[in-house]
């Protein structure tokens, strides 16, 4: 009983630290909301300018194309760990697999540099 009770502390404790955190997170709020209110404080802040009157106004998308960009390479390199993990098992097929789906993503790097996607100007 001692042992089973010994190998189930982690996950205890991974339940009390999320608890504690999760409380910690719902009464945070209430210490440190607006007391006074005054338009400054209510007001709208995104980005240091102020928020938009019109929402059909022409906006720049390279905000977004670089964040579905990173979402994207972000999630190919997501594949390397499991691969990394099972590297033993998968032999020299899973190998050569990772190293076309590697070339593919590198010749995709190399066309979004080329065309510019990266660059902030």
């Amino acid at each position: 009983m001692n042992e089973l009770l010994s190998e189930y502390l982690p996950i205890l404790i991974f339940v009390g630290l999320a608890g504690v955190i999760g409380l910690a997170l719902l009464v945070a709020p209430f210490l440190i909301a607006v007391k006074k209110p005054d338009p400054e404080k209510v007001s709208a802040y995104e980005c240091g300018f102020e928020a938009f009157d019109d929402a059909r106004m022409k906006f720049d998308v390279r905000f977004y194309l670089v964040a579905i960009l990173f979402i994207i390479f972000d999630l190919e390199v997501a594949f390397l760990f499991p691969w990394a993990v099972a590297f033993g098992d998968v032999g020299w097929y899973g190998f050569w697999s990772m190293m076309i789906f590697l070339g593919i993503l590198t010749i995709g790097f190399i066309y979004e540099w080329r065309k510019g996607a990266l660059e902030w100007d």
